[in-house]
C-alpha cells in the first residue's frame, strides 16, 4: 500500500527523519513506535502531505505521492489524525461528520438557489451514513451533543469516524492513546480491528501503549534518530538490544511499567 524509500526531512541541521524506508502492506495494522523524538510523527506529516520531504520518495499502490498536499491525498483515500483531536467545537457529532465528505451541492451559491431538493436528499444520506457510524463506534447517544463538550478519547473515536465518512483506504493515527481512559481505549481498539477486518482499512499507529500495539498490530516498527531502527513482531522488537538501548537503556518491559 504504501512504500517510503530513503526519505529525508531536515529542519535547518535537524534531521528529523534521517533515510527511513519502510513498507506498509495492504490491509495490515501496523505500529509506529520509538522513544520522543525518534521522527515518528514528522515521517506521518511528510508522508500524510502536511510537510514537503527534503529528499526521498513516497509512493501508494505504487503511484509516486510525494510531495502531494492533504486534500489531494484525501482524494486517494489516504487519511491522518492528529496526537489532538480536531473537531468543529461549536457543531455536534453528527454535523462534525455530516461535514466530510466534499463536493457537497449546498457548497455552491447556485444549488443553494436552484438545487434544494438535490441537497435535502442529499443531506438525508449524509445524515443516515453519520448516524451509521456513531453505531459503529458505539457513540450514538452523543450524536446531538457538542463535539467540544465530548471527553478527549470521544473526539478520538469521533475522528475515527471522519474516516469512515468517505472512501479511506490507509488512515494514519497518531498517539490515539494519549489522555484516553482504558475502557475507551479498548473500545476504539475495537474499531480499528473491526474497520481491518470487515472493510479492509490499513492502519499505521504511532503509539506509546505497548498493550494496545501489541492487541492490534500485525507488524512493528521501531524508529530512533529519524531512522528505522528495527521491524518484526512486538516480541522481536522487545527482544531487540538496539531498540532497548533507544528507550535511554530501560526498555520497552520498563517503559510499559514506568
Amino acid at each position: 500500500m504504501i512504500e517510503v524509500e530513503d526519505l529525508h526531512r531536515h529542519f535547518g541541521g535537524f534531521r528529523a527523519v534521517d533515510g527511513a524506508s519502510l513498507r506498509i502492506e495492504a490491509r495490515s495494522i501496523t505500529g509506529l513506535i520509538g522513544p520522543n523524538g525518534a521522527g515518528k510523527t514528522t515521517l506521518f506529516n511528510v508522508i500524510a502531505g502536511v510537510l514537503k520531504p527534503t529528499s526521498g520518495r513516497v509512493t501508494m499502490a505504487g503511484e509516486d505521492i510525494t510531495g502531494l498536499l492533504p486534500h489531494a491525498l484525501f482524494h486517494k483515500g489516504l487519511l491522518r489524525t492528529f496526537q489532538i483531536a480536531h473537531e468543529f467545537s461549536s457543531m455536534t457529532c453528527r454535523e462534525n461528520l455530516m461535514m466530510v465528505p466534499g463536493g457537497q451541492s449546498g457548497e455552491t451559491l447556485w444549488n443553494t438557489w436552484f438545487g434544494r431538493k438535490r441537497i435535502a436528499d442529499e443531506e438525508r444520506a449524509l445524515r443516515a451514513k453519520a448516524d451509521e457510524v456513531l453505531e459503529f463506534l458505539t457513540i450514538s447517544h452523543l450524536a446531538d451533543q457538542r463535539a467540544g463538550q465530548v471527553s478527549g478519547g470521544q473526539k478520538k473515536l469521533l475522528e475515527l469516524g471522519r474516516t469512515m465518512m468517505v472512501d479511506a483506504k490507509i488512515v494514519f493515527l497518531d498517539e490515539v492513546g494519549a489522555g484516553v481512559n482504558r475502557t475507551l481505549l479498548n473500545t476504539i481498539g475495537d474499531a480499528i480491528l473491526r474497520l481491518n477486518a470487515e472493510r479492509n482499512y490499513t492502519f499505521v499507529v504511532i503509539e506509546h501503549d505497548m498493550d494496545f500495539i501489541g492487541k492490534i498490530s500485525d507488524h512493528v516498527i521501531c524508529m530512533a534518530e529519524g531512522r528505522v531502527l528495527a521491524e518484526g513482531s512486538l516480541a522481536d522488537i522487545k527482544a531487540n538490544e538496539q531498540v532497548i538501548e533507544a528507550y535511554l537503556g530501560t526498555g520497552l518491559k520498563n517503559k510499559e511499567s514506568a
